[in-house]
């Protein structure tokens, strides 16, 4: 008795080897199918060999038609589904991790990303998403929403946020040299000590924007928006802010300097009056 269950038990566990393996599995399978059919087609083989094989080649012409056209287009749409599938999974996981401070939580977030930027997805919701100290350079956020997002102490180098909305959000000790902000919502948003060296803003809302210590050199402010934006202490340097709305001698005034900066004349005439030691005048 012993014996026997032991005999079953190693058939059993054979059994089990075999089905883990499905390259195996299928072989097996293959062979079994091949033996039984081509032995029940001896006969056809034997009695009229042309005309069996002329069906036989039939039947292959038709198989090469499925795989052309049916097996190749269920492929296509299998492969497409994986492709939504996994876009689906980088959002939510995006939005599992929203609100919750932490270091893995930044860090995951922009991994997925990353990873919806490879699959060409640049609009993705990042409302109150922590990005504290990430790398985002280089990244597409066109017409995004980032809304109160803290990415604060992170590399931002000519990231792409056109058009995208910033209301907010704390950009403070970040780098975001040569970034592209054209028409971007940004009002209120903290640029804090933040480096904008030829940062683009064109046509940027910028309204009680903090630049407070930032470095605005050579950046393009041309058309913003710029009601009650900070800029104390911040430097100016060759920056372009022709067609400006909004700015004031009184907000320049705070700039540590504005030396070679770019004006409308009536707004020019009036800083090289009111603050002639900024513009090297």
């Amino acid at each position: 008795m012993k014996d026997k269950k032991t005999i079953q038990q190693r058939l059993k566990d054979k059994f089990d080897e075999i089905v883990e393996k499905p390259l195996l599995t299928s072989s097996l399978v293959l062979l079994g199918v091949s033996i039984v059919v081509l032995g029940l087609s001896l006969p056809y083989y034997f009695e009229d060999f042309h005309g069996f094989f002329g069906q036989i080649m039939s039947q292959a012409h038709g198989m090469i038609f499925d795989i052309a056209v049916i097996g190749i287009l269920i492929f296509w749409l299998n492969q497409n589904g994986e492709v939504r599938q996994r876009i689906r999974t980088y959002k939510d996981e995006i939005d599992d991790f929203r609100l919750w401070e932490s270091e893995e939580a930044a860090f995951r977030t922009v991994g997925n990303i990353k990873r919806l930027n490879r699959h060409k997805i640049h609009e993705i919701n990042l409302v109150n998403c922590h990005l504290v100290r990430t790398n985002l350079s280089h990244v597409n956020l066109h017409s995004s929403n980032l809304n109160s997002a803290n990415v604060s102490n992170s590399s931002l180098i000519e990231i792409n946020l056109e058009n995208t909305r910033l209301n907010q959000t704390n950009f403070e000790n970040s780098n975001l040299n040569q970034a592209n902000l054209k028409g971007a919502y940004a009002s209120g948003a903290n640029f804090n000590d933040a480096f904008l060296i030829k940062a683009n803003f064109e046509n940027t809302f910028l309204i009680k924007a903090n630049f407070r210590n930032a470095y605005l050199m050579e950046a393009n402010l041309q058309n913003c928006y710029l009601m009650g934006a900070d800029f104390e202490n911040a430097s100016l340097y060759k920056a372009d802010l022709r067609g400006a709305k909004g700015l004031t001698v009184e907000q320049l005034a705070k700039a540590k300097t504005l030396y070679l900066a770019k004006f409308d004349d009536s707004l020019l005439q009036e800083v090289k009056v009111a603050i002639p030691e900024l513009v090297g005048s």
